[in-house]
């Protein structure tokens, strides 16, 4: 108990360290977070013309929607606004050996390499999920509980299967462009109403790459206040860390040291 306090309360340390550096250019950092709102604001007015002009996908009204967005871009946002160097960033400290920072210091490596970077601009997807939730209707004590609870899993399994693409690079080596390529479609396919999806599809979606458990079933249990399907997601996002922990660690012994001299700040 008191080795995870210590955890965490380095992990606060270093978060709070994070957000100060960021801060410290306050124009660039009020740019990217504004920048990415409008981003996601574009986004999704493709789907207000098409859910204007068809009504509804197989079910899907344009409430669902906006909590489907909701949830993928609060998610996504808390995810990488702590633990950004997952997917092609860790991707790229394997294969350039710059983990030998990490290495020689007494914490948690996993924990200390994925929350020594944050992504500024994904407060501007925190921003937009919060926007986006206010437009849902769903403010019943239980659904506003249960949207912070699916997008925390969410968000959480975002950064897990991150590690899992970042962690590729220990076995073939440069895996910057798959682990990118990876992300971009878990946050692609998790983003459109799982309806649409049948057969070997939908179960890709539900197994190799969990974009459902992300978006589409997120929106399920909130739409029907399910606590088993929601403590299914849960299961889904401790399944994901384990696998990305063993494939994290397994992939270290494999790393080579690299000769670069790096001055971490």
């Amino acid at each position: 108990m008191k080795r995870l306090k210590a955890e965490l309360s380095f992990l606060r340390a270093l978060t709070a360290v994070n957000l100060s550096s960021a801060m410290e250019y306050r124009a660039s950092f009020i740019t990217q977070i504004v920048g990415m709102f409008i981003n996601n604001g574009i986004y999704f007015v493709f789907w207000l013309i098409f859910f204007d002009r068809f009504g509804a996908v197989r079910g899907y009204q344009i409430g669902d929607i906006y909590l489907l967005f909701a949830i993928v871009a609060f998610g996504y946002g808390i995810g990488y606004m702590f633990a950004a160097n997952t997917g092609a960033n860790l991707a790229y400290l394997i294969a350039q050996g710059r983990l030998d920072y990490y290495l020689v210091l007494p914490r948690n490596l996993l924990l200390h390499v994925i929350f020594s970077r944050m992504s500024v601009s994904t407060i501007g997807d925190v921003s937009f999920g919060l926007v986006a939730y206010l437009f849902t209707g769903r403010f019943h004590p239980l659904e506003i509980l249960l949207f912070l609870l699916t997008s925390v899993s969410a968000g959480l399994i975002f950064v897990g299967f991150g590690i899992i693409t970042g962690s590729l690079a220990f076995y073939i080596g440069n895996a910057q462009y798959l682990s990118m390529q990876l992300s971009n479609a878990m946050l692609t396919f998790a983003l459109y109403p799982n309806a649409i999806f049948t057969g070997v599809a939908r179960f890709l979606l539900l197994t190799l790459l969990p974009a459902a458990f992300i978006g589409a079933v997120p929106v399920q249990i909130i739409q029907e206040r399910d606590g088993l399907l929601l403590l299914a997601m849960v299961g889904v996002m401790v399944l994901v860390w384990g696998v990305a922990t063993a494939v994290f660690y397994g992939g270290l012994r494999r790393y080579e040291s690299g000769s670069a001299l790096n001055v971490n700040v």
